[in-house]
Formats: C-alpha cells, structure tokens, sequence
C-alpha cells in the first residue's frame, strides 16, 4: 500500500449511464449502381457515405435509375431530404453482369467519336480503324473517357493512326449489363467455402463495419418481386442476431395496377408483416420516376432528424418532392376515400390533397390482420426497435459482469433515468424498467441468465380525428340580450 500523509481524491465511474443510442433510420440500399465509373468496384461490399460526393465518388453516379437503382438512394437521400448516412450495397459485377460488342462501327467527327452505349468496360475496348486491321494503342493513337453521360469518348492522339481523313471506327467492348442481375443475385447468401457474403445478407456486415445499426432496409425495384421482399422481412426481424430494423417494400404495380386490386396482392403474396411496410405507386419528380420506398426511407429518415432522432413521429402526412403518383407510367390522383381505403388494409400511399403531396398512412403490412399496438403502427414498431437496439448497445459491456446488486442497479438506475427523458420529451407516454424476481428463478440466476422487464408506451399517431359539431339553442338568447 502507498503511504499517504495529506489529502487526496479518487474517482468512480458514474454509477447512471448515458445510453449510447442507435441512429433511428439509417437507410441500407441493396442494388445496382453504376461501378464502371469508379476504381476498385465495390461488388458485394458495404458501402457507407455521409454526403453526396463520397457516394458519387465511391459507387459513380448516372440517371439511369432503371438500370443503377442506387442513384435514386443517392438522389433521394442526399439532394431531395439531405438526410444521412446511407448504406449501400451493390451487386453489380462486371466481371458476371456484363454483355460483348464485337466490330461495331462509330462515326468519327473532328477526330473523336462516342460509344453509344452506357457502362462500357474501359478494360475491355478495343479499337481499330477497319474491321479486319490492326488494334490501336490507347495513349498512343487515342484516348478513351467517360463523358458527363457516361457514354465513352474516344479522342485521337497526335501524329497517331486516327488522321482528319479517318471518318469511321470499329470498336469491340463488353458493357455492364444491368439487366442481368437477378433476384438471386439481390437475394444473396453466405458461402460456407470462401466465407463471403452477398446480396442481402450482407445486412449483418453493417454494424461490425461501421458500427451503425441498420434503421430501414430498401431494394428499390426488386423489392417488387416477392422472393426478394420475403428475404427482406426476415432479414430486419434478427440483424447479428439481435438488432432489429424495417423493411420497406415496393408493391408491384404490372400486377396491382389499380388501387382497389392492392389488398388482394398484399395478400395473396403474404405481405403481412410487423416488420415491414408496404407502398403503392411510383413517385415522379420532374423528368425522373423513383421507387416509392427511396422516398419513404429518405422522408422517415428526415422526420426523426426533425424529432431528435427519435422514431416516434409517423411518417404520414410529411411532405415529400414530388410531382405526381404514377402507376406504370401513368399518373394517377386518389382521393383521400381512396387512399385511407389503402391505410385501411395496411398499404402506405401518397396523397395531394391538403398542403400538397404527403406520405398517406401509419400502418405496417400486418394491419388489420394483427391489432396489437406495437406491431400495426409504423412509429410504435420503430420505437420499440430503436428502444431495444439502444438497450443492447448501452448494456453490452456489462456482458460477463458479476450479477450483483450493483449491476441490477445500474440496469434499473440508468435505464429509467432513460425512460423518464423519453417521456419528458413526448417520445413516450412513459416507461419503466423493473427486475422482477418471478421472471428471474433461482435456475436462471444460477446459468447466468438475467431478465430485466421493460414497460413502455409510444405515443400512437392521431390518425382519426373528429369534431362533433352541435347546433347549440340556448345561443339564440343572445337575440334578446
């Protein structure tokens, strides 16, 4: 022991601690985008990007939102809502996902011409003055680069085989195909030989990575296709095992081109899910035409921005950019009989009614087929993720602890000290958390096991309000007054 003669002081870690709270929405994106565009491809690789730029730099940008579903993400998220970050993950190969050109003629002008195809492989081209002649050497006789429209640009080089007299070439290349990924390549999976994940799986790469939970999982267009939003609700539901987030799913509108066919749809393709929502209809903005679910996940992500990062304010009725609904190509103007048809059978719409074009509906997909509160609103489900995703976060280094008195009061102490603030600021109508010895036998204790009970109530949306107006007859004593 260290002889003291004096006055001295010591420190204690504070017994309440501050819980380190889980970002609400942070949208993960499962797609295509146009990689061609960048160095080192990230195939089947997480991506996460805080702005703009490091998206465009890191995945490429195109307008092309058919074949590179992940610029509406960028598009949506970035521009529209400025809402952050964004996780992306693309599946987009081109060593698979890719289609050959042999010997196709282009038009030189001025000495330059332009491959009249996006998503050309720059590895891949090769470039000759006549179909049977000699290859040219790039750097040498030309130079190839990407336009602003992703198109090649093939420019002579000085004293090299493109002269002023040379009018045509003849150009061979592979080209990234978008149209060849498919459902399984959205899907994924895990390959027990190299280890390596795919598609969506790659959701349980997310926190390790990056230390962020995921909040929404979207896969603008593909979601349309059930086998893929069928993988989507059972990925959000058991993230590493423990983290929980939403899925939200596009409907088919080929299929369900009208709204009064979308609960049949919903059905028949058991889109019944607490852990998912649905949506109807495309969004047009300008001259492009989105996904529903980029914009729901963008306008939800800017909602609890707008609430202290908090889920439990609906998405519905907050504005969102746009122009028009469209279904297949077609702009359509529900009503509000209409659309609350829709919420009705837990379908999520929009509506240009009062204030311009809105997000319409607080149901999950399980409505009405389940009534439990916490699974048929979409802010109460997503305050009960958020809730039990920063429990684990805030007690995980308590794992392995000795179950004591002190650690029980430190689950209690700081977990309600927690709570109150919740509720203190409208996020809940309150909540507790209590250790309960019914719930905690001597057989439990003795293996390790402690349970912790949490109590908690999020406000539900005031989805239906309604002013009884009365002709009040003793007013008519004001004539005599």
């Amino acid at each position: 022991m260290v002889y003291r003669h004096g006055v001295s002081t010591s420190e204690r870690d504070t017994s309440v601690k501050s819980p380190v709270q889980s970002l609400s929405a942070v949208t993960v994106a499962v797609g295509t985008a146009p990689v061609h565009l960048v160095q080192d491809a990230p195939v089947n690789k997480p991506v996460l990007a805080m702005t703009w730029d490091e998206a465009v730099e890191k995945l490429g940008y195109s307008e092309n939102y058919t074949n590179f579903t992940l610029c509406e993400v960028m598009d949506t998220h970035f521009n529209l809502y400025t809402v952050s970050p964004v996780v992306f993950i693309n599946v987009l190969d081109p060593d698979k996902h890719k289609t050959d050109v042999t010997d196709q003629s282009i038009t030189v002008q001025n000495k330059k011409a332009v491959i009249d195809q996006e998503g050309v492989l720059l590895d891949s081209l090769i470039v000759k003055t006549t179909p049977g002649g000699s290859e040219l050497e790039e750097n040498t006789d030309y130079t190839a680069v990407y336009d602003e429209n992703g198109k090649v640009v093939i420019s002579a080089v000085a004293n090299g085989a493109i002269t002023d007299s040379t009018t045509e070439l003849v150009v061979s290349y592979s080209y990234l195909d978008a149209s060849k990924v498919t459902e399984a390549d959205i899907i994924g999976g895990y390959d027990a030989e190299t280890g390596k994940s795919t598609g969506l799986e790659l959701i349980n790469a997310v926190f390790p990575m990056f230390r962020v939970v995921p909040g929404i999982l979207i896969a603008p267009k593909f979601s349309k296709k059930t086998t893929v939003s069928a993988v989507m609700r059972a990925k959000v539901k058991n993230i590493n095992g423990i983290f929980k987030a939403k899925a939200y799913i596009d409907i088919d509108t080929s299929v369900a081109n009208v709204y009064s066919k979308v609960p049949d749809y919903k059905n028949q393709n058991s889109l019944i899910d607490e852990f998912a929502t649905v949506f109807w209809g495309d969004i047009k903005f300008g001259d492009k035409i989105y996904n529903f679910s980029s914009h729901a996940a963008a306008v939800t992500a800017q909602t609890d921005e707008n609430n202290g990062g908090i889920p439990y304010v609906s998405p519905s009725n907050k504005s969102l950019k746009m122009d028009a609904l469209v279904v297949n190509g077609e702009e359509v103007a529900l009503g509000q009989d209409q659309a609350a048809y829709l919420n009705a059978n837990g379908i999520v719409t929009a509506l240009n009614f009062i204030g311009g074009w809105k997000l319409w509906g607080n149901r999950t997909s399980a409505y009405p087929d389940k009534t439990d509160v916490k699974d048929v609103f979409i802010p109460v489900r997503r305050m009960f993720n958020w809730v039990e995703n920063t429990l684990i976060l805030s007690f995980w280094a308590n794992v392995d602890d000795p179950t004591n008195n002190r650690l029980i009061d430190q689950f209690i102490d700081s977990s309600n000290v927690w709570m109150n603030g919740l509720a203190a600021e409208g996020a809940t109508l309150g909540g507790r958390v209590e250790f309960r010895r019914e719930e905690n036998p001597d057989t439990d204790l003795l293996n390790g096991k402690v349970k912790l009970h949490v109590f908690m109530a999020p406000p539900t949306p005031a989805e239906d309000i309604e002013f009884i107006v009365e002709f009040d007859v003793s007013y008519l004593s004001g004539l005599f007054a």
